[in-house]
């Protein structure tokens, strides 16, 4: 006969199974985090299979299963719009392009980019990330602009704000993210950015302090990964 343990045991493989499956079942791009954030719940679910086991009920289980459902489901949700923008390139010729954003800075993305083409300030290009396979690095080396991206935090499980759609890169090449890593090499995204580490350089389409881009994103409540300590994200805005 077997006993309350080997039951709950086995109750949780069946979970375990069961949601295995599940993370199966999405994208490519959306899976590790999928599979992390089950994982962060699934300790919780034993419990709940001692209970289940212990008032000899099946109830429990569904119970459980849909809860993690829920909590990856809700992992996922994030209201998208899409705004098309002006802009002035690089040849100082006006261009249109789109930009997949949350919902909650959408107005906010309007009207700077409003400014921004009425000041004709330069950006290269501006195309959805999904134009370049979902692949952040071949869409900053190109110097996209862009907003959303279903992505971690490079060297981590943590979502990052690019994957709510509340980040948004600038002119990535000339502004690249750099990260001193435990090794004490830098870290340099885009890896053709390096020219632009160095601040202290004059070049063109910097983003500074004094920079109109700047200035009219933070206005609005946004923060400049430029300004971080951990390390420098020059192109990147997040709310």
């Amino acid at each position: 006969m077997a006993t309350h343990t080997e039951k709950v045991d086995y109750h949780y493989w069946e979970i375990l199974t069961t949601f295995t499956e599940l993370v199966d079942s999405f994208p490519n791009n959306q899976r590790q985090f999928v599979k992390n954030k089950l994982f962060d719940y699934l300790h919780i679910s034993w419990i709940f299979c001692t209970f289940a086991v212990a008032m000899k009920t099946r109830k429990l289980l569904e119970i459980v299963g849909l809860w993690l459902v829920a909590v990856c489901a809700y992992g996922q949700q994030v209201q998208l719009d899409t705004l098309r923008v002006q802009y002035v390139d690089f040849q100082g010729k006006k261009q249109y392009g789109e930009l997949i954003c949350n919902k909650v800075i959408a107005s906010d993305l309007r009207e700077i980019f409003e400014e921004l083409y009425k000041a004709k300030y330069p950006i290269e290009r501006i195309r959805p990330i999904s134009e370049y396979g979902n692949d952040d690095e071949r869409s900053m080396r190109a110097n996209n602009t862009s907003c959303y991206c279903y992505r971690v935090v490079e060297g981590s499980t943590k979502l990052s704000k690019h994957a709510q759609g509340l980040a948004i890169d600038i002119n990535p090449l000339y502004n690249p993210c750099v990260r001193r890593k435990k090794d004490g090499t830098l870290l340099i995204q885009p890896a053709t950015g390096k020219p632009y580490v160095d601040r202290s350089k004059k070049f063109k389409y910097k983003i500074t302090r004094q920079d109109l881009c700047y200035r009219l994103f933070t206005e609005r409540g946004f923060r400049w990964g430029g300004a971080w300590r951990s390390l420098k994200d020059y192109q990147h805005f997040e709310k």
